[in-house]
């Protein structure tokens, strides 16, 4: 007869700047999720997103959870994920509250167009998925927020890509 082990495991962290700094190495795309309705209207850069399932089309976006823009979709009940190309960087600053001229978190750019009960979404955007919040799920310090897309656009273009705190451009495309 096996005998059952049994132990308690305390979590043991890694320091967190050096997660943060090897986590930097990863190249991700960039992206804006954005939010209107009862809630607000709000948007916010993000570079941690996923596709979850293409049947039906699921996708899932992080942010932090004590983010205005994620409490706005939540409230909202959806949201746009729209994936930026290389000549979008000032959006990308601009909605991660470090704009190069102008106001943080800014929607007068005329690229941004809002679809009858949609979400803000960025015209010009390498892809922009429009989708019903499905679940919220506190992960650490942020949200994972996954959504049911009821409408996507794509035009081909270069995407914007994030690593090493630079933005960058694929070498080919």
């Amino acid at each position: 007869m096996k005998q059952q082990l049994s132990r308690t495991l305390t979590p043991s962290y890694c320091d967190i700047g050096a997660f943060i700094n090897a986590m930097g190495g990863a190249v991700t795309g960039v992206g804006i999720v954005a939010t209107d309705g009862p809630g607000g209207r709000f948007g916010v850069t993000v570079s941690s997103m996923a596709s979850v399932s293409a049947e039906p089309p699921m996708l899932l976006v992080c942010v932090r959870a004590s983010s205005p823009s994620a409490q706005a979709v939540k409230a909202n009940g959806r949201f746009t994920l729209n994936l930026l190309h290389a000549a979008q960087a000032h959006l990308a600053d601009a909605f991660a509250g470090r704009p190069r001229t102008g106001a943080a978190y800014d929607f007068s750019d005329p690229a941004w167009v809002s679809d009858a009960d949609q979400a803000p979404r960025l015209e010009g955007a390498c892809a922009s998925f429009v989708c019903e919040l499905e679940s919220a799920q506190q992960a650490g310090s942020h949200l994972i927020l996954i959504g049911t897309v009821s409408a996507c656009y794509h035009q081909p273009q270069p995407p914007l890509l994030y690593c090493g705190r630079r933005y960058g451009v694929p070498a080919s495309f």
